[in-house]
């Protein structure tokens, strides 16, 4: 199928083929047929995309400070990569999509519905319920598509409150701006619409509302006086977008006493005290569709909001904007300035930063007639490069995201496999990476990819919650298994992994435990290794803050930082000892009303056969411009202290005194490569399998007694 895919290192905007989306649980598999261009948000993408690195750094100076805290403490050179690498990746544009169903896992929705959603500009998307409506008989294809602003625009409206007979303004005759006024006026108000374009400014007086010019030179705040009858008046509805500061400041200026200041679009934020002050002005910022955005239980896991308690969510805002246009109370025909093939697509957003008037601008799909109840279209397609012969470490890659695309990709690449199949659920990713690194094929369909005999070997770079069942698809598919950390996140899901390994001694199985494979590690664990005596871990982690609502903290998706990431750290310390954690403990923070989590705040202590003693410090609330981490061990007599992977220094050591990378290390080359190597070679798995299973078991156990 064909999606628009947005650079963002410099804005251009192509049309690609990517295989079609897989649909999971609770959510709708769409035929698209039209979906509307966002002049606003998707302009201003192109523009982020076409500036200099100046003004980028200028646009966002809070990305700025964290890529100066990664300079500080990975090195330029590994902060350089990072950054070119999300650079790197594309966007999906768009978010007004309107089509027909293809298949629904959810009640409510059955194949053959025509449906409004804020899918991406493609043939065929995916998208959650809740983030879905039905379209009115009396509503087409073409109206539908201005759903999703239409219901921006009513969230603004329902923060200001108006009652029938008020004197609103709108600041800004956008497409926004102009449902705006339409639905004010439906709600019984008088309104005045502020622009600078002649021709918008013409159509908000065809849809009932007052104008003023600022740009030919007419007095705004007169104009708002006059209009309300000399009281100031009642709300303003910002839908501009604009750096200044002067439509808040003039919106202020404008109200009456006790007045509302509604942001629905960008502007410039240096809000003035005396402004607010002496009227009480209540000034509030709108977050796009309404109640449920951004809330992955609302928006990803289809948890609705009890319409008795929050009456108007994402969702029934789009019902209530397509209820407005069966009405005939909504008229979207005149904000139509532009219609393009999907084909044409790219020319779409040339027009955007052209300089040339344009309002809604229209994508057409073909096959726009299709019932829509048709079988998905195949999903995996060829990227160009040529299958592998089996027994060759050929890999098909389970999940695309940052760290597989910035890291495990190359580091797989570099140790010589061959790289057969990329999945990830959209796609997109997939065909990206897939295209930058040389794969044979990308897809969406795990099964399939899994089922493929050309395959030996699997990595599984999924979210954490996915690990334990992938894990298990791959051994019985027959294959050699690389997981990233974790290998799952529960005792039973172990339990069976375990038994399944022994029952396939001849299938590798690796867990991306890299960090003993960095080159300082070797370097410690062999100066170690000829004590005899006990020795002392120190392991302090500046894990940095995350919060409690993302995909990682989520119990059942990351299963917690613990389990997502310090069991690096025990790995680690048990690689070090050589030898069994016998007994394990750990305390986090006391529960304190500061803290959202406490778990990601805690002190592991671990106690090994032969007498030696592990304390790792997890935390999450420290600096980020402090290292992130630091291993310090002790023993006879002697010292060795490891700052994140780059500098290592000793002490009290014959022949040794430090051992400085210009580079940071974590050893992911390394332990990608030793694991080829193996598949390979026909050799036994880097890391022993009992290691494995221990430090996953012990580590359960450990998030475990932290959540109790």
């Amino acid at each position: 199928m064909k999606q628009l895919l947005q650079s963002l290192k410099d804005g251009t905007v192509t049309l690609v083929d990517v295989p079609a989306p897989r649909l999971d649980e609770g959510q709708l598999l769409i035929r698209t047929s039209t979906s509307l261009v966002s002049a606003g948000t998707e302009r201003m993408m192109v523009e982020f995309g076409q500036a200099n690195w100046f003004e980028r750094a200028r646009q966002q100076p809070d990305k700025v400070r964290m890529v100066l805290d990664k300079a500080r403490t990975d090195g330029l050179a590994a902060t350089f990569e990072a950054v070119q690498s999300k650079l790197d990746q594309p966007l999906a544009p768009g978010y007004c999509n309107v089509g027909r169903v293809i298949e629904a896992r959810t009640p409510g929705f059955a194949a053959g519905d025509r449906v409004v959603s804020n899918g991406a500009h493609a043939e065929i998307v995916a998208v959650p319920k809740n983030l879905c409506a039905h379209i009115p008989d009396a509503v087409s294809d073409e109206q539908a598509a201005f759903t999703v602003l239409a219901a921006i625009g009513l969230q603004g409206i329902r923060l200001a409150n108006p009652t029938l007979g008020e004197c609103v303004v709108v600041t800004g005759l956008g497409l926004i701006g102009l449902l705006t006024v339409q639905m004010l006026k439906a709600q019984g108000c008088r309104v005045l619409g502020i622009d600078f374009d002649a021709a918008r400014l013409a159509l908000a007086r065809q849809f009932g509302a007052e104008t003023v010019n600022p740009g030919a030179g007419a007095d705004v705040l007169a104009a708002a006086q006059a209009f309300s009858r000399g009281r100031g008046v009642d709300a303003v509805i910002i839908t501009a977008s604009t750096k200044s500061d002067e439509p808040v400041h003039q919106a202020a200026q404008m109200c009456r006493q006790r007045g509302r200041i509604v942001l629905v679009g960008v502007t410039g934020l240096k809000l003035s005290r005396t402004d607010f002050y002496q009227k009480e002005l209540s000034f509030q910022v709108s977050c796009s569709y309404g109640p449920g955005r951004y809330d992955p239980a609302y928006e990803e896991e289809g948890h609705d909001y009890p319409a008795g308690f929050v009456r108007w969510t994402e969702q029934r805002n789009f019902e209530a904007a397509l209820d407005l246009m069966a009405a005939g109370a909504l008229n979207v025909a005149p904000l139509i300035s532009h219609r393009f093939a999907l084909d044409a697509a790219p020319d779409a957003y040339a027009l955007l930063s052209s300089g040339e008037p344009s309002l809604g601008i229209l994508l057409q799909y073909p096959g726009a007639d299709a019932l829509g109840n048709e079988a998905p279209p195949a999903r995996p397609i060829a990227l160009g490069a040529a299958a592998a012969s089996p027994g060759k470490a050929s890999v098909v890659f389970l999940g695309a995201g940052n760290y597989a695309g910035r890291v495990l990709i190359p580091a797989f690449k570099a140790g010589g496999a061959h790289l057969q199949t990329v999945v990830s659920a959209g796609g997109v990713s997939a065909v990206h990476f897939g295209r930058k690194y040389g794969f044979a094929a990308a897809a969406t369909d795990s099964a399939a990819a899994l089922a493929d005999p050309v395959v030996d070997t699997v990595v599984i770079a999924t979210r954490h919650g996915a690990h334990g069942a992938q894990v298990l698809a791959a051994f019985e598919a027959g294959k050699h298994v690389f997981c990233e950390k974790p290998l799952c996140l529960t005792l039973t899901e172990l339990d069976a992994i375990e038994a399944e390994a022994a029952a396939r001694p001849s299938q590798l199985l690796m867990l991306g435990f890299n960090r003993r494979f960095a080159p300082q590690t070797s370097r410690i664990k062999a100066l170690l290794d000829p004590i005899a005596e006990p020795k002392s871990f120190i392991m302090t982690v500046n894990a940095g803050a995350i919060p409690a609502d993302h995909w990682t903290q989520d119990p059942a998706v990351g299963g917690g930082r613990i389990i997502g990431e310090a069991c690096h750290f025990i790995d680690l310390l048990r690689h070090l000892a050589g030898v069994p954690i016998l007994r394990h403990h750990a305390v986090a923070l006391g529960r304190h009303p500061a803290l959202a989590v406490w778990e990601d705040k805690a002190t592991i202590t671990l106690e090994f056969a032969d007498g030696s003693l592990g304390t790792i410090h997890y935390l999450a609330n420290g600096d980020k411009g402090f290292p992130k981490e630091r291993l310090e061990v002790f023993a006879a007599g002697k010292v060795l202290q490891l700052d994140n992977f780059r500098r290592l220094r000793g002490w009290g050591w014959k022949g040794f005194s430090r051992m400085n990378l210009w580079r940071q290390d974590k050893g992911q080359k390394a332990c990608a490569q030793a694991f080829v190597t193996a598949v390979q070679r026909g050799g036994t798995a880097p890391i022993a399998v009992d290691e494995i299973f221990e430090v996953s078991r012990v580590t359960i156990e450990i998030a475990s007694e932290l959540a109790g």
